[in-house]
């Protein structure tokens, strides 16, 4: 697939003692990369600020590859970015997103979550913590040596799913409260957009959904 159309959406939610910094800047890197390259049309939304739904699931038909920034407050996305699914996806029935949960009254025991028709574009999403790496990862940690991806982003990954799109390798951030190192953050994930988007095939990057997710 000749990707060309890159959406992005900063689910950084300004809240409390948060100020959506971090994520605000990896939407303006990823708004810098792509339209740095004249191969590439970029939209992007901020969840901080008022949308039009019916636009935004115009967005989501539009692009061959969804990008989402999210923090992870108590173990989920914030509220803001939770909201502007809820609507936009509501929105989104049978007008681009999605026609049914894909079941019929003949059998409705099978065939859930097949009635997305977003088939054919991608998604991608990073996610920031406070949490450090090894939380993930050693025996006795917190995550029970569970992955982001198979843990708290499992429900991420299915919503996705059931639009019909299928994941590229995502990227995650990791003690960004406590023991932030931006710099070298930034640095890892432009070469991550480098390594996904020119130096190898979408394909080739493609999670296989017969995964966990």
């Amino acid at each position: 697939m000749d990707i060309k159309k890159i959406f992005i959406i900063n689910g950084g939610q300004k809240f409390g003692h948060s100020g959506g910094r971090f994520n605000k800047t990896l939407l303006d890197t990823t708004v810098e990369f792509f339209s740095s390259r004249p191969e590439f049309e970029v939209r992007s939304t901020d969840v901080n600020e008022d949308y039009d739904p019916g636009q935004e699931v115009e967005n989501y038909v539009w692009a061959d590859v969804i990008i989402y920034h999210t923090p992870i407050w108590w173990f989920q996305v914030p509220h803001a970015l939770k909201k502007y699914i809820d609507v936009v996806f509501t929105a989104g029935h049978q007008k681009g997103i999605y026609n049914s949960d894909g079941r019929n009254s003949i059998n409705p025991a099978i065939h859930y979550g097949t009635g997305g028709t977003l088939h054919g574009r991608k998604y991608m999403v990073t996610s920031s913590w406070n949490a450090p790496a090894t939380a993930f990862t050693l025996p006795g940690e917190f995550f029970s040596e569970r992955s982001v991806d198979d843990g708290i982003l499992f429900g991420f990954h299915r919503m996705n799913a059931f639009t019909g799109m299928k994941p590229l390798e995502g990227i995650h951030f990791h003690d960004v409260e406590k023991n932030p190192d931006i710099v070298n953050d930034l640095k890892r994930y432009k070469a991550h957009l480098e390594e996904i988007f020119i130096n190898q095939s979408l394909e080739h990057n493609e999670r296989i959904l017969n995964s966990n997710y």
